[in-house]
C-alpha cells in the first residue's frame, strides 16, 4: 500500500471543495468527451463546480457522451463520492494510469481534491502510487465482480460460449445491453497474429455491432430518442474509445441502416456485422433469452471471426446453426440452474473507513470510501437489494447508504426499481477494462518491488515450462548491491536445482519428478531421485523451499507457492542472495513470513483479477 501523502494546500488553509455539499442546482457546466482529451472546466479551478459537470456529463447521458441539458443533481448526492467516480472513470479511459496533473487536467478538479480522492482510494487499494503516476488496482474490479456476481450470466453462460469457441475455432463473446450501447461480459478469444482486442467491460456503439439490433428489438421509444440524440451529438464516436472512430460523419442514412438492421434481427432472430466497426472484423449474433414470460433478452452471444477465415455469408450458413445450438444449451442453463446461496456481504466496512479516517485525518475522504464500499453490497445472491439490505450488509447508517443509492441512481450505476436496488452494467466502466487484460507478473510486479524495499534482496517471480523440467523467471525486481544475483526476467533455470522450482514441482504432479537427468551443478547438487521425491515432500508439509548453494556456489535462495483460486500452486516467489549475507536459519525466520506475506497479498489479487477474466501467467 502506497505511503501517507501529504497534500499540497498550506496549513490552515479552507478545506477543499470536496467536502462542501453539492452545488444548487444550474451551476453546473456541461463538458465535451473526446477521445484521449475529456478535458471540463478549468485545472485548478474550484471542484465545486467542475468536478460534479465532468462526471454528471458522462455519465447521465445514453452512451458516454454528454448531453447538452444535463439532469439535475439531486440535493441528497454526496459530491466527494461523485469525483471519486470521475477520477475512477478518467483513469479508466487513460489506460488505467494518469500523472496527478494529468487526473487534474482530465477531471477539472482542484489538485488537492484529487491528492485527496487519490489517497483516499489508494488506502482501499484501489490505485497505487509510482512516483507522481497513479495505476488503477485489480482490488478495484470487486466493483465489477460484484455486478458480474449480481448478473450471475457469465458463470452461468461462460463455459457454454468457450465450448463454442473451441468447437469453430473462432472467438465468442457474451454482451449486455447498456442503454444504446452494449458491454462483454465475457470473451473467449483465439490466439491469432490477428485477434480481437475488445476487453471485458468495453462499452461498444449498438448500431456499429453485432448485438446491437438485437438489443434495439427491446428498445421504446424514449430509447429511440436518446440514440438519435446520442448520434447527433457524437456523429463519429469519439466518446467510445473501444472502437476505432468513424472516418465520416453519421447522416441520416446510416441511422434508418440501423433501424432496417433492427427490424432484419426481429424478425430473423440473428443479426449481422459486416466490418462495421473496422475493416475485416465480421461477427453474427444470436439472443439468449431469460426465462419466463416474454422471453425477455438477457445477453447476446457472438461469434467474431476475420474476413480471411469467413465471410459474412459464411457466418450466415456455416456459422449460425451451430451458434443456435450453444444459445439453446444456454437458454436451458437458465432455465434449470438453482437459485445461488448468499454469498457472505462485505463486513465491518463502516468500522474499517471509521478507523481509516482517524489515521489519515484529512487526507481519507470518508464519504467517498463508504459510498463505493455500497456497490460491494451486491453479489452472488444478492442481486437486488434494499435499503435496509445495503445498510445492513455494508453496516453503514440508513442515511448513509441511501445518499449513496442516490448518488448512483443518478450516475446510472445503479437503477432502482420499486423498493429495491440493481446494479447496472455501467459499473463495468470502473476499471474493468483495462484492468481485464491484467497478467500475473503485471500483478506482482508492485508487491516484488514492495518486497524488495523491505528486506533489501532482489526478488523473482517464475512458473514451471510446459515440460515441468524448467523454471521461467516472468517478474522480477533487483536490490541495489555491489554484489547481487543477476537474472533477467524470461530466463529458465532447471527447476529441481532451484527453490523456485521446488515449490512448482511439489505441488504439480505429487511425487512425479523431471523427466531430464538430474545433473550436478555444485557438490551439494541434489542428484539421486528419491532424496529429490523426499525434498518435495518437505517443501509441501513446511510451505516453503530453501535451496542451498545447489544451482551455483555461494547462491542461497527460499521460496514461496503463489496460489489460484482454486488452491493450485501456478506461481513461486523467491528471494536469493550469497549465502554470507544470512544463514539457512535466519532465511527461514526473518525472510519466510515476509515472502508469505507477500505472496498472501499477490494471491488476494489474482483471485479478485481472475474471478471474471483469465489472468495469464507470463
Amino acid at each position: 500500500m502506497p505511503a501517507k501523502r501529504t497534500p499540497e494546500t498550506p496549513e490552515g488553509s479552507a478545506p477543499p471543495a470536496a467536502e462542501k455539499e453539492p452545488p444548487p442546482v444550474g451551476e453546473t457546466t456541461a463538458s465535451a468527451t473526446r477521445r484521449g482529451d475529456r478535458a471540463a472546466g478549468t485545472a485548478g479551478s474550484d471542484a465545486g463546480t467542475a468536478g460534479s459537470a465532468t462526471v454528471t456529463a458522462a455519465w447521465t447521458s445514453g452512451s458516454a457522451v454528454g448531453s447538452a441539458a444535463e439532469r439535475e443533481v439531486p440535493a441528497e448526492a454526496v459530491t466527494p463520492l461523485i469525483r471519486g467516480i470521475a477520477v475512477l472513470r478518467e483513469l479508466t479511459e487513460a489506460g488505467g494510469t494518469l500523472s496527478l496533473s494529468g487526473l487534474e487536467r482530465a477531471s477539472g478538479l482542484a489538485r488537492s481534491t484529487v491528492d485527496r480522492i487519490t489517497a483516499t482510494l489508494a488506502r482501499m487499494g484501489y490505485v497505487r502510487f509510482d512516483g507522481r503516476d497513479v495505476h488503477l488496482s485489480p482490488r478495484l474490479m470487486e466493483l465489477g465482480n460484484a455486478y458480474m456476481s449480481a448478473l450471475r450470466l457469465p458463470a452461468l453462460l461462460s463455459p457454454h460460449a468457450d465450448a463454442l469457441a473451441d468447437e469453430l475455432d473462432e472467438s465468442v463473446s457474451l454482451a449486455v445491453a447498456d442503454r444504446d450501447g452494449i458491454r462483454f461480459i465475457h470473451q473467449t478469444t483465439r490466439r491469432r497474429a490477428m485477434s480481437l482486442s475488445f476487453r471485458i467491460g468495453d462499452l461498444l456503439p449498438a448500431e456499429r455491432t453485432a448485438p446491437g439490433p438485437l438489443f434495439a428489438t427491446q428498445w421504446t421509444a424514449a430509447d429511440w430518442q436518446r440514440w438519435r440524440e446520442r448520434r447527433a451529438a457524437d456523429p463519429r464516436d469519439l466518446s467510445f474509445t473501444a472502437v476505432p472512430p468513424r472516418t465520416y460523419e453519421g447522416d441520416a442514412e446510416g441511422d434508418e441502416t440501423f433501424v432496417h438492421r433492427t427490424r432484419e434481427a426481429s424478425t430473423h432472430g440473428w443479426s449481422l456485422d459486416d466490418q462495421l466497426i473496422e475493416p475485416g472484423l465480421v461477427a453474427i449474433s444470436v439472443p439468449v433469452r431469460s426465462p419466463g414470460p416474454g422471453g425477455r433478452i438477457a445477453s447476446v452471444a457472438s461469434v467474431v471471426s476475420h474476413t480471411s477465415r469467413h465471410t459474412a455469408r459464411d457466418l450466415r450458413t456455416t456459422l449460425l446453426p451451430r451458434l443456435r445450438s450453444a444459445v439453446r444449451a444456454m437458454e436451458r442453463e437458465l432455465h434449470t440452474a438453482p437459485p445461488p446461496e448468499p454469498g457472505p456481504p462485505p463486513s465491518d466496512l463502516a468500522l474499517w473507513t471509521g478507523a481509516s479516517k482517524q489515521q489519515l485525518g484529512r487526507e481519507f475522504i470518508e464519504s467517498l470510501a463508504r459510498g463505493l464500499t455500497v456497490l460491494t453490497a451486491f453479489g452472488e445472491g444478492r442481486p437486488e437489494l434494499t435499503l435496509t439490505e445495503v445498510s445492513r450488509a455494508t453496516g453503514l447508517a440508513r442515511a448513509t447508504a441511501r445518499r449513496a443509492l442516490i448518488t448512483y441512481e443518478h450516475l446510472d450505476l445503479v437503477a432502482a426499481t420499486g423498493r429495491t436496488f440493481t446494479l447496472t452494467p455501467r459499473v463495468l466502466a470502473l476499471g474493468f477494462p483495462p484492468l481485464s487484460r491484467t497478467s500475473l507478473p503485471e500483478i506482482a510486479q508492485p508487491h516484488l518491488a514492495d518486497l524488495t524495499s523491505r528486506i533489501h534482496e532482489s526478488t523473482s517471480l517464475a512458473v514451471l515450462s510446459e515440460s515441468g523440467e524448467e523454471i521461467q523467471y516472468t517478474a522480477r525486481v533487483a536490490t541495489a548491491r555491489v554484489m547481487s544475483v543477476n537474472i533477467t526476467v524470461g530466463t529458465r533455470l532447471p527447476a529441481y536445482a532451484t527453490a523456485l522450482g521446488r515449490v512448482l514441482l511439489a505441488d504439480a504432479s505429487g511425487d512425479t519428478l523431471p523427466s531430464a537427468s538430474l545433473r550436478a551443478f555444485t557438490p551439494h547438487t541434489i542428484t539421486d531421485e528419491r532424496t529429490l521425491a523426499e525434498a518435495l515432500t518437505s517443501v509441501r508439509a513446511q510451505g516453503y523451499a530453501l535451496v542451498d548453494e545447489e544451482l551455483e556456489e555461494g547462491l542461497r535462495s527460499i521460496a514461496v507457492p503463489i496460489r489460484d483460486g482454486s488452491g493450485r500452486v501456478v506461481a513461486a516467489l523467491n528471494t536469493a542472495m550469497h549465502a554470507s549475507r544470512r544463514t539457512p536459519r535466519e532465511c527461514v525466520t526473518d525472510l519466510v513470513p515476509e515472502l508469505t506475506a507477500t505472496a498472501a497479498r499477490i494471491q488476494t489479487d489474482l483471485h479478485t483479477a481472475a474471478r471474471f477474466t483469465h489472468v495469464p501467467l507470463t
